[in-house]
């Protein structure tokens, strides 16, 4: 059976078929004895075979190592009582493990005074339209609501063996930001989509306006992106420090006074800040962005002209690879449609223009 499912607002339709459970794959267990332990939220393990902490818990859990890793950094597990906290001991064969489970740790949303677009939402995901101007995660420094915010008052909160509260946040964009973010319902859609981030079969496609005009039709960047040492609100490039960053431009529509330039970005990788970044390594700057923005500054907009405007994944149920786009807010629309021609603005910005703009393999 084939259902048509209809997205939200604006967006393409997309095929999902035989929507099912997601059953996790079944792991090769090492033979272990499990006893109960009368106390709440406690469980014992002994190893059959010489083989890393993590990865034995791991799979006696039926967690990810890193979620893993996190309570063993909690001080929660025991090694024939004795306390451990680094992950990478070595089990010998025999070995009791204790694990204490914490107790999940539940703060109070606070209300929200924004609205966010949902552009689609099954049993395993939900992809969203995020707003300019939102965080997305809380922070000491961040006394606003913030996106965590709205999903607790959605229901959207992920179990987790650590203790820590988590919201399915599976990738961010910065404040400013706006555009299509996809979040996990459940723990195992999760890791099947947090999988695709190192694996790149998750991809994201950005619009921004420029200033000036970068010189060729495409232009890519490759360059590490690290903290600067100057502004530590700042990311900078080049830095030895840094982590490897490509990004590849694509000119979509030029301003009538030619002075702003319409284009299309393309993530290789997902770092910091990282289309600011690799625009201000060519002295470029993306209008309405106050921290990477040259001064004086040549033009203001309420909001930093960036919008992520396409997102592809796999369904972590269908297996299915799946294309969201999100359309620009008042603000954005109405600059973009002020300073660029209508006719080329429908030609330009269509999901599939987009898309065969660039080459996966470049």
């Amino acid at each position: 059976m084939i259902r048509m499912i209809e997205k939200k607002s604006n967006c393409d339709k997309i095929l999902l078929s035989n929507l099912h459970k997601f059953v996790t794959p079944k792991l090769n267990y090492c033979d272990c004895i499990i006893k109960e332990i009368t106390m709440r939220n406690t469980q014992e393990y002994v190893c059959s075979m010489p083989q890393r902490l993590d990865t034995f818990l791991a799979q006696e859990i039926g967690q990810t190592r890193s979620q893993v890793a996190q309570l063993i950094k909690q001080e929660c597990v025991y090694i024939d009582g004795k306390k451990v906290s680094r992950p990478g001991v070595k089990l010998k064969s025999g070995q009791n493990v204790k694990v204490e489970f914490p107790e999940a740790k539940v703060e109070e949303a606070q209300e929200v005074d924004f609205d966010v677009e949902v552009l689609y939402e099954d049993d395993d995901v939900l992809v969203i339209n995020k707003p300019s101007g939102v965080t997305v995660h809380p922070a000491p420094s961040v006394k606003e609501p913030t996106l965590v915010d709205w999903l607790k008052h959605k229901g959207v909160r992920l179990s987790t063996i650590s203790g820590e509260e988590r919201h399915g946040i599976v990738h961010r964009l910065d404040k400013g930001t706006s555009g299509t973010m996809v979040v996990a319902k459940n723990n195992e859609a999760h890791e099947f989509l947090s999988a695709q981030l190192q694996d790149k079969s998750m991809g994201r496609y950005y619009l921004a306006v420029v200033t000036p005009p970068l010189k060729d039709d495409v232009t890519i960047v490759e360059s590490n992106i690290g903290r600067s040492a100057h502004n530590r609100l700042k990311m900078a490039c080049g830095l030895d420090h840094g982590k490897y960053a490509k990004t590849m431009f694509k000119h979509l529509a030029l301003s009538g006074d030619e002075k702003t330039e319409l284009i299309a970005c393309k993530l290789f990788t997902g770092r910091t800040h990282q289309i600011r970044v690799h625009l201000e390594s060519l002295n470029r700057h993306i209008l309405g962005d106050h921290i990477y923005a040259k001064t004086p500054k040549v033009e203001k907009s309420e909001r930093i002209l960036l919008h992520a405007y396409l997102i592809y994944f796999i369904h972590p149920t269908t297996k299915e690879r799946v294309y969201f786009h999100a359309e620009f807010d008042a603000v954005m629309k109405d600059t973009i449609e002020k300073k660029f021609d209508l006719e080329i603005l429908n030609e330009v910005i269509t999901p599939e223009y987009i898309m065969h703009s660039f080459t996966t393999d470049s």
